[in-house]
């Protein structure tokens, strides 16, 4: 590529119109120049630059001027209402179905994760649907049919807290089936809503067949995968510790938590008095001194449903002595001194043991006298925090459950639905929020049994209610869960044959498994899938197997999942069934209340849409915070039945890649985080409702509203059109069919173009192959601002406004103009469609222009490609910074250059752009944009008083380097003698009245 040819033109920090990247300016310089001045480029004004106002004078209709309809700018109303014409006159609704018929070898399949139903349409639902869109007319345009069925997430908490809040009072009164039509109704509006403005974004599919995860089909699917699930022992009901939201009165799994990093807890040191010392403390303490072990909570509310002490059997403990009170406590070696400064004192240490040497020990609850709480060895407990014992609570939390299983200790909680304190609690604190007046009344019921050392409030992450924002609880309750553990191996061997995007994806995303022990998958709310099951009335059992499951399902298909609740039990179960268990009239078992998980919904979507036997995808893309929502549930559920990902190809390298590019929530999107690459794309064609208002994403943590008629965008926006206006109206009078001009044939500095724009396409492809539309649209910017506008136009434009209509020379540029016309479009289709199928409707020499997309992509030839051409051309063009910034501020046309070469390689390579001496109409002189350019092997023999030299030299590389060469050159300077031409304005005539030699033989036919 040619470097530091032209300056950073101003604008160079935005881009184009809607529907595209926002990326910085990126300076380019020649790395082989050795010039003794550097200089950067300034737009250069002369004759080729006045040309249009030529027409002013009696040459007026001699001047070949571009001619096209089509508009530079595109103001007000008119960019939508354009838009509308375009997606109408191109068929943008029927291009989905067009190229599923086509008759193609490759198949292409975009799976589409839900987006959730319950609200407009935003931000978030703009760059993830505008993103596939992109990839899928990529791939349409490469030759493969495209399969994307687009859908919604329908179910779960969001929508049904939405409706009740709308309802007000009045919810209380409404029946389970009643808030699931409201919800229903909800759903289907906020469907519609965002559907229409899918499909005014362009976004290709068929909008008439798309999948919901409330549709009866789809929901019988659901629950056939439950119950394979089942069947093999991989989803059971047990009674566990899970994240509880007091707010929402359900169950969450951790994909529904957001971390508040500002909570505040009331953290507190207590004392557990020790009851029961193992062997080893006997020996080391002084039996008539009272010895207590140390324990640090940020949860006090906890602190009733405590069971046991937790040590780590491996790390030192000491014995320590209070200066204050001269008490004698028990903690971790290594936390006495950062512990003592917390504590406001001074510790002596006493003696020192091993973890292990507790074993067999026991202490005394500090709330309730007369309980023992065993000392326990737990791996989890760690010194990073705390005191390095731990207050167990198996009821609140997972390490302590994971403890008393093993220790056989009680799991009672004493915390109901709605984060409160139950009778079991005792009188004190029964009814009490245990987040708010619970906790208040704990810490003085610790203060009281002089049991609470330090109390201090504690800044530090919490988890939250995804939905209602408020802080959860850990509770135990009896729940459905998926046994991650057995299928948790073969999911991470599966993943390591998936391509990520960006690579670090798949660590990601293997530690999010990693870090989740179990999966909660009831809810208890009724917006939702049933889990269909049967529980005893008076007993502890339930009723699920294969006729129960298979009668739902069929009525689930039929129906929709509201039989669950509009049928009578009776109904719901098979007659062989109902006989087994009391008949119609003494029916022992009532439905279940429980609802599935929204992320199991959403999870299973591959069964209902992907097609073929295998079902599985080429492109699963969504944002990061995916990969512990729909790409793991879809995952876990892919493999618990089939032991196959959903998004995987086997035999041979996978055909997956899994792009993650922005954060975007459920009903928003998040902010972008460090992984984001900077292949996230930023903005789209239009917002209906805003106009043609564009998202601007210009760092990993900024994102913001611009409107285009303001700043950087607007300037680049008019960029990209003015090029394509100016590539539109200088192929006017032209056919590719019987005007071009064969490829050696050219100007070289057309072929040098060609040569670039195949450059260009190679580099096009290659990124949109990789999913990297960021690099899309820089490679495009840096071509059409640097090599285009700023450089080969500025050139050119005397050739094609000045030359006669048909001469070889001005084919010659027409010819490399229709390609990278073509070219150009092509790259920026898949970004840019409504664009793309405007530019098409205006290029002169299509009769009745098809759909860009339905004619294929880029396309380029083998023989463009001249790596020679290269030296030439940016060896001239060094030779032309040396001129240009020579005279800086002044009309380049009015001088004429010597340039001077040594004789070798490098003035053979420049010769072959000027075979005379001394030309005013050679492809060097072109390119100087001078008066007139002589090419000498040695110095002149006089020059003029006001000449002006400059001195550089220029390394030839050929060959891989087998060809090296270092070559000096002159620049001399000097005035023309000759005047400003009134046809060309070129200082080439002999007089201001007379035409140069070239336009006088234009204008009488001679060429």
């Amino acid at each position: 590529m040619r470097w530091g040819l032209h300056p950073r033109g101003p604008g160079a920090a935005a881009l184009v119109t809607a529907r595209n990247l926002w990326v910085p300016p990126h300076p380019r310089r020649h790395p082989r120049w050795l010039g003794t001045t550097r200089v950067l480029l300034r737009s250069v004004t002369g004759a080729s630059n006045q040309l249009q106002n030529s027409s002013n004078g009696r040459y007026r209709d001699t001047v070949l001027l571009p001619q096209t309809s089509f508009p530079m700018k595109l103001l007000g109303r008119q960019q939508p209402d354009k838009e509308l014409e375009i997606q109408q006159k191109c068929g943008f609704s029927e291009l989905y179905s067009w190229q599923r018929e086509r008759k193609v070898k490759t198949e292409f399949c975009l799976h589409d994760g839900p987006p959730y139903a319950n609200g407009d349409p935003h931000v978030g639902h703009a760059l993830n649907k505008i993103l596939k869109d992109i990839a899928n007319r990529y791939h349409m345009m490469r030759g493969s049919k495209i399969h994307f069925v687009p859908g919604w997430d329908c179910h779960g908490l969001p929508i049904e807290i939405k409706v009740l809040s709308e309802l007000g009072g009045k919810a209380q009164d409404l029946s389970a089936i009643e808030i699931r039509q409201k919800a229903r109704s909800f759903a289907e509006a906020a469907i519609e809503k965002q559907r229409s403005a899918f499909i005014r974004w362009g976004v290709m599919a068929d909008w008439n067949n798309c999948y919901y995860t409330f549709d009866g089909k789809y929901e019988a699917k659901q629950l056939r995968i439950f119950y394979q699930m089942y069947e093999k022992g991989l989803i059971y009901r047990s009674y566990k510790p899970v994240f509880w939201s007091p707010s929402s009165r359900t169950a969450l799994a951790e994909a529904e938590l957001e971390y508040n990093p500002e909570h505040v807890s009331r953290s507190v040191y207590v004392k557990f008095p020790l009851l029961k010392p193992s062997p080893k403390l006997v020996s080391l303490i002084d039996g008539s001194s009272p010895v207590s072990f140390l324990v640090w909570t940020t949860q006090p509310w906890t602190i009733p449903a405590n069971e046991a002490v937790c040590y780590m059997p491996d790390s030192k403990y000491a014995v320590v002595k209070c200066s204050k009170s001269g008490d004698l406590y028990i903690l971790a070696a290594d936390k006495v001194t950062s512990v003592a400064s917390v504590l406001e004192t001074t510790f002596e240490v006493i003696s020192t043991f091993s973890g292990v040497d507790l074993e067999s020990g026991t202490c005394t609850h500090p709330l309730i006298p007369d309980k023992a709480s065993p000392l326990l060895p737990a791996n989890h407990v760690t010194m990073t925090k705390g005191t390095g014992l731990v207050h167990t609570a198996p009821a609140h939390g997972m390490e302590d459950y994971s403890v008393a299983s093993q220790h056989s200790l009680p799991t009672d909680c004493l915390v109901d639905e709605d984060g409160v304190f139950t009778e079991a609690a005792g009188p004190e604190l029964q009814n009490k929020a245990v987040l708010e007046e619970g906790t208040d009344v704990v810490i003085k019921m610790l203060k009281a049994s002089k049991h609470l050392l330090k109390e201090e409030k504690l800044v530090h992450s919490y988890p939250y209610d995804w939905r209602t924002k408020k802080p959860v609880v850990i509770r135990a309750s009896k729940q459905w869960f998926v046994n991650i553990a057995d299928v948790k191996a073969t999911a991470k061997e599966l993943l390591k044959k998936v391509k990520f995007i960006p690579g670090s994806a798949l660590n990601a995303m293997v530690e999010t498994m990693d870090r989740r022990p179990y999966w909660c998958i009831s809810r208890q709310r009724v917006w939702g899938v049933p889990i269909p099951v049967f529980h005893h009335k008076t007993k502890d059992e339930f009723l699920i197997n294969s006729q129960t499951t298979e009668h739902i399902i069929k009525l689930v298909e039929q129906h929709g999942s509201d039989v669950w609740w509009t049928h009578p039990p009776e109904q719901l179960l098979p007659q062989e069934v109902l006989s087994q268990v009391g008949g119609p009239d003494a029916l022992e078992y009532v439905p279940g209340q429980d609802i599935l998980d929204i992320w199991f919904d959403s999870g299973t979507s591959w069964s209902c849409v992907l097609p073929g036997t295998d079902q599985r995808a080429d492109l699963y893309l969504e944002g990061k915070d995916q990969l512990g929502g729909w790409f793991q549930s879809s995952l876990l559920t892919s493999v618990a039945t089939r032991k196959k990902a959903p998004f995987n190809g086997a035999p041979g390298p996978a055909r997956l890649c899994l792009v993650m590019l922005w954060n975007v929530g459920r009903d928003g999107p998040g902010p972008c985080g460090d992984a984001a690459p900077a292949a996230v794309v930023g903005t789209w064609e239009r917002r209906a409702k805003n106009g043609p208002a564009t998202l601007t994403v210009s760092s990993p943590r900024r994102r913001g509203w611009s409107l285009p008629q303001h700043g950087p965008y607007s300037l680049l926006k008019a960029q990209l059109r003015n090029t394509l206006r100016f590539l539109l109206g200088n192929i006017a009078g032209f056919n590719p069919e019987t005007d071009s001009i064969p490829v050696n044939n050219m100007y070289v500095i057309d072929q040098y173009m060609l040569h670039l724009l195949q450059d260009l396409a190679n580099k096009i492809t290659d990124s949109y192959k990789q999913y990297d539309f960021g690099k899309v649209v820089r490679l495009l910017r840096a071509f059409y601002t640097r090599e285009l506008s700023n450089f080969y136009f500025s050139i050119i434009k005397d050739r094609l406004y000045c030359e006669s209509a048909a001469d070889p020379r001005r084919r010659s540029c027409q010819t490399a103009l229709a390609e990278i016309l073509d070219v150009l479009v092509r790259s920026f289709a898949p970004v840019l469609p409504h664009l793309a199928e405007e530019v098409f409707q205006h290029v002169p020499y299509i009769k009745e222009p098809k759909s860009v997309f339905r004619t294929g992509w880029i396309r380029t030839s083998s023989i463009w490609k001249k790596p020679g051409l290269e030296e030439a051309i940016e060896g001239a063009c060094a030779m032309r910074d040396s001129f240009l910034g020579s005279v800086p501020g002044r009309n380049a046309a009015e001088y004429k250059v010597t340039i001077v070469i040594e004789p070798g390689l490098l003035f053979e390579i420049i010769e072959m752009l000027q075979a005379e001496e001394t030309s005013s109409t050679s492809q060097l002189n072109e390119l100087m944009m001078a008066s007139q350019t002589t090419l000498l092997p040695e110095d002149p023999r006089t020059l003029t008083e006001d000449a002006i030299e400059c001195k550089g030299t220029f390394l030839i590389n050929l060959e891989g380097g087998d060809i090296r060469e270092e070559s000096s050159y002159k620049v001399i300077v000097m005035p023309t003698t000759k005047e400003k031409c009134p046809r060309c304005w070129k200082f080439t005539a002999e007089s201001s009245d007379t035409l140069c030699p070239r336009c006088s033989d234009v204008v009488g036919g001679k060429r």
